[in-house]
């Protein structure tokens, strides 16, 4: 008689997670890791929003009568967020995590994970770097994830894929394992810079779009816009050192079209509002919520103009929401280029 012992596959422990920032992204995505099996906590900035969250499963104020998944939690205390989570996930806006991260302690030596899309203005740091130098955050484990992500349509459990870029592939293997949700395919790279910049250029570009059609401009304008737009975004990339193939992917072509053609995207939406004729107070306002491109269209144009890089579209757009100059001259950036090989 033969017998066969078998060495028993030791049980994958389930990933403890902590999403920080409880906005309409970070909570949505918060649902996919929790449909992915993680034991999640979402840390809210206002005590009433973890509350809501723990006691109804709603987030009303992002997300309307959505309702979450009866295992995700919730917390206000940065502390309990913090404790014994095998990796933080942010999802704060580009222009307040500075500040918020003064009121955090020292972030700990574990993968953090960027959902922010922007640049901080006043300084042009991308959001990994200021994780690092003001959040404590180590640089060798801090990661992006990007792509075409219109947070309703996650939240609807609607398909979409997504980029995961971190320091090594081995790191960006292991963040990508967590997410498991059936709706969201994830890939890897390790070209951070080439994915957090596009994540972040494309919302300017995404104002312009908005504003050419507030205009009432038709297809081949916008076509035009965002074909120019991607080779915008691709010079500064490249020229910070991102990879060329980054632009043509999910986190650089795919975010750019869907951010520049949906109604869902808030970029596109104040851009829409800007072409109607609106300031850009009462555009954001009408928006009411973040448009990230807004502030940092000026720290795009500021990275381009000391690298020496051609990006016309941004400076219009730059032009109009910090300088009032006229929403047509966006177009105008476009059109009144000399002939030049493409």
């Amino acid at each position: 008689m033969i017998t066969t012992s078998f060495e028993p596959v030791p049980a994958v422990p389930t990933p403890r997670l902590a999403v920080l920032g409880a906005g309409s992204w970070g909570t949505t995505f918060a649902q996919v890791l929790a449909d992915s099996g993680a034991q999640v906590t979402l840390w809210a900035r206002r005590e009433e929003v973890a509350r809501e969250i723990r006691e109804t499963h709603r987030n009303r104020a992002y997300l309307g009568d959505h309702e979450l998944p009866d295992a995700l939690r919730a917390t206000s205390s940065i502390d309990e967020a913090l404790a014994d989570a095998d990796a933080l996930i942010i999802a704060v806006p580009a222009q307040s995590l500075r500040e918020t991260l003064g009121t955090w302690p020292t972030l700990p030596a574990v993968p953090v994970l960027s959902l922010t899309k922007g640049i901080e203005r006043g300084t042009d740091r991308r959001i990994t770097e200021l994780l690092t130098e003001a959040g404590g955050a180590d640089r060798s484990l801090t990661g992006v994830l990007s792509g075409p992500n219109l947070s309703r349509e996650i939240l609807e459990r609607r398909p979409c894929g997504s980029v995961i870029a971190c320091p090594d592939a081995a790191l960006a293997a292991r963040v990508a394992s967590w997410i498991t949700a059936p709706y969201l395919r994830v890939y890897t790279s390790t070209d951070v810079v080439g994915v957090e910049i596009a994540g972040a250029v494309k919302n300017v570009i995404a104002i312009a779009v908005g504003a050419a059609t507030g205009l009432g401009h038709g297809h081949n304008t916008t076509a035009s816009l965002i074909t120019r737009g991607l080779a915008e975004i691709t010079r500064l990339g490249e020229a910070l050192g991102g990879r060329r193939e980054t632009f043509a992917g999910l986190a650089g072509m795919g975010d750019l079209v869907a951010t520049c053609s949906s109604p869902l995207s808030r970029n596109h939406r104040l851009g829409l509002a800007l072409g109607r004729g609106l300031d850009v107070a009462a555009a954001a306002a009408e928006v009411g919520q973040t448009a990230e491109g807004v502030a940092t269209a000026r720290a795009v144009a500021e990275i381009a103009e000391r690298l020496g890089v051609d990006m016309p579209i941004t400076r219009a757009v730059v032009e109009v929401v910090d300088h009032g100059a006229q929403i047509d001259d966006v177009t105008a950036a476009l059109l009144a280029r000399s002939v030049r090989p493409e």
